[in-house]
């Protein structure tokens, strides 16, 4: 199986030896995407709220730049820096996953990169 490597300018350039996304076969397996504006490389907000649509619009646009969309993707998971910021997170992430919504998880972290409050990375399937 050959793998390819996802670019796209439209979200953060990595900030370390990783790829935004690879490609194994119709499997698409996104790194965490992170809430830095993809023009400036600058933190998007401080509140979880703001981050949580960055990290989104993040995600969307690996997931475009690899030919899928929200509904291809099967399995994602939400790093937070509190679980008390769950409920805002979950409603954010409702209006990004409708219908057939992905297998998740959720887990609290001491500490995420640049110091952000939440990342979420995902698994979709092109098949």
């Amino acid at each position: 199986m050959e793998k390819k490597a996802i670019l796209t300018d439209h979200a953060p350039k990595p900030i370390g030896p990783y790829s935004q996304a690879i490609q194994a076969g119709p499997w698409v397996f996104c790194s965490g995407q992170i809430a830095l504006d993809p023009k400036t490389g600058a933190l998007s907000g401080s509140d979880v709220e703001s981050q949580a649509k960055q990290v989104l619009e993040n995600l969307k646009a690996v997931l475009t730049a690899a030919g899928c969309a929200f509904e291809n993707v099967v399995k994602t998971t939400i790093f937070l820096k509190s679980m008390n910021d769950f409920p805002k997170v979950n409603e954010i992430y409702g209006k990004y996953f409708t219908g057939v919504t992905p297998a998740r998880s959720t887990v609290e972290v001491s500490r995420l990169p640049r110091d952000v409050v939440v990342e979420i990375e995902a698994v979709a399937f092109k098949g």
